[in-house]
């Protein structure tokens, strides 16, 4: 096998596609991508902000809401800027470096994000399903213990699958049919032997995504089962609506994630792997505090008081 400083001088560079098929509509796409990147900024540092501020967002919930949203601010800002590049471009070139620090944060946050929405239904399974002991089970130790545990793993499983691509040679064709630096679009470029990612590659992922999906699952049959317990029906909407957000952005994330990362690739197309990367890179994003401030009155109730502060430091 080649040393690593005969692959990088094979290729220095690589070429992404991006959204061929867009290109004669790049203008409005690069619009809309860029209105959505920003908003995706204001909205996730003002959740940052609310939870850091804000004495009625005290809880755990919304202390894994603000690492969630640190989370999606180091996804887009890792993905998006390029993005833009190679949409106005119709493609563009990315060092071989640039490409691997992207896919190695890419992993990073993706992790990072998995295992925070696992640490989320943890936290609505001890709220409802054990809500006189939740207090003192869900401490502050052990709620930086799962977020600090989160941001690890994200690190090391990244470094891993970082470390089994990096290890390939890469000599060319050097085109990548995405709009990103990603696992498989990389490998299918590599020139030396693939067997011992192709068969690490899933164990990893699934790890990584079907054991915490596997746990939310289970988290959730509890807590439905409690909740249709309730004898109230009041009881029970107000219990459902402290996890149905949660249960949709889990729905979403996890959803395009099956499907790209479990499903074979050359199982489907290209423009659907690309589709479903925009919706938990771009969308999802933009979506999550939407998701959770829509039907949550202590949010609602912090952007007014701050709002009311400011509208009376205007007036004075």
């Amino acid at each position: 096998m080649k040393t690593h400083e005969a692959n990088s001088t094979a290729v220095t560079e690589f070429l992404i596609l991006g959204f061929p098929a867009l290109n004669g509509y790049k203008f409005p796409f690069f619009s809309i991508v860029l209105v959505m990147y920003c908003l995706t900024l204001c909205e996730n540092l003002l959740i940052i902000f609310l939870v850091s501020t804000s004495q009625r967002l005290r809880s755990p919930m919304f202390f894994f809401l603000g690492h969630l949203a640190l989370t999606d601010i180091f996804l887009v800002s890792n993905i998006v800027p390029k993005l833009l590049d190679v949409i106005i471009r119709e493609g563009g070139a990315i060092p071989f470096v640039d490409c691997f620090a992207q896919f190695y944060f890419y992993g990073v946050s993706i992790c990072a994000e998995c295992f925070l929405l696992t640490a989320m239904s943890y936290d609505r399974y001890l709220a409802i399903c054990r809500p006189l002991h939740y207090t003192s089970l869900m401490s502050v130790q052990l709620r930086y213990s799962l977020v600090l545990s989160s941001w690890g793993l994200g690190f090391i499983l990244a470094l891993m699958t970082f470390l089994l691509v990096f290890d390939l040679d890469f000599c060319g064709p050097n085109v990548i049919n995405h709009f990103f630096c990603d696992f498989a679009p990389l490998v299918e470029l590599a020139c030396s032997d693939i067997t011992g990612v192709s068969i690490e590659m899933p164990v990893l992922s699934t790890f990584l995504i079907l054991s915490p999906f596997l746990f939310i699952i289970i988290t959730y049959v509890y807590i439905f089962i409690t909740i249709f317990g309730i004898p109230s029906t009041s009881g029970r909407q107000k219990s459902f609506s402290t996890c149905s957000s949660h249960l949709v952005v889990v729905s979403v994330y996890y959803g395009s994630m099956l499907i790209i990362y479990m499903v074979p690739y050359r199982g489907h197309s290209l423009s659907i792997n690309k589709f479903l990367s925009l919706v938990y890179i771009v969308l999802t994003p933009l979506l999550n505090p939407v998701i959770y401030s829509l039907r949550n009155q202590e949010i609602q109730a912090s952007v007014r008081k701050h709002l009311k502060v400011r509208g009376h430091k205007g007036l004075l």
